[in-house]
């Protein structure tokens, strides 16, 4: 989450400090503030511009193109190409140098402006490719594009095969079980999954008598009156 990340890097800091000062500190994340912290101009384009921002799905307001777009077979892209220049072989690659000099998408501002007119233009003809094909042309003519990954394709794919990103764990009820694997890698002290994980209640037995000391005339009562 957010806020272990954050709590992660106050903790490096802190530690960063300690050497200097030789003292330690507290490291305090909260989930709010650490999704607060990543959510850009939101608070100053209500202050300053009365602006209240809302949700966008998956497009960035006012900056165009970048979307995520369809293809013939069924997936989706994402493809980054509001910078100016970078537009302009979008539109070579689309054949469509037209667009490049229509006052309507030739400058930053006004494709924002336009914005969802050139996101069904770019549709309609990423429509007519298959994902690979399409990748492969964009690469060609330089404008970024990546694959929207689903589960089947990070199976798949090379790389993730290469560094054992997903693994099989032995299960109960699931035979060869995947999952990701341990994140980040440490060359030294490398870590592993050992289990997926208990039950639902697999363990309440144990808490209720060994860290609880219940007795069993206790835990019967609990079950009776629909507390446990």
């Amino acid at each position: 989450s957010l806020a272990a990340m954050f709590a992660c890097i106050g903790a490096l800091a802190a530690l960063h400090q300690r050497e200097t000062s030789g003292r330690g500190q507290v490291v305090d994340s909260a989930i709010y503030e650490a999704v607060l912290g990543v959510m850009e101009s939101t608070i100053p384009e209500y202050t300053v511009a009365d602006f209240i921002r809302e949700r966008t799905g998956s497009i960035l307001p006012g900056l165009a193109p970048s979307n995520v777009y369809p293809t013939k077979d069924d997936q989706m892209i994402l493809i980054g190409a509001n910078q100016d220049t970078v537009f302009k072989r979008l539109c070579e690659a689309m054949e469509r140098n037209d667009l490049a000099d229509d006052e309507r998408y030739s400058t930053h501002h006004a494709r924002g402006i336009n914005q969802k007119e050139l996101d069904e233009l770019i549709s309609e003809w990423t429509k007519e490719f298959n994902t690979d094909e399409l990748l492969a042309l964009l690469e060609e003519n330089g404008v970024p594009a990546g694959k929207i990954y689903r589960a089947p394709d990070m199976l798949a794919d090379p790389h993730y095969l290469a560094r054992n990103t997903v693994i099989e764990i032995e299960h109960p009820e699931y035979q060869n079980l995947k999952m990701q694997n341990v994140f980040p890698r440490f060359s030294e002290t490398p870590g592993r999954v050992n289990w997926p994980g208990p039950a639902m209640g697999q363990h309440n037995e144990g808490i209720y008598k060994e860290l609880l000391e219940y007795d069993e005339e206790k835990i019967e009562r609990l079950k009776r009156e629909g507390v446990i």
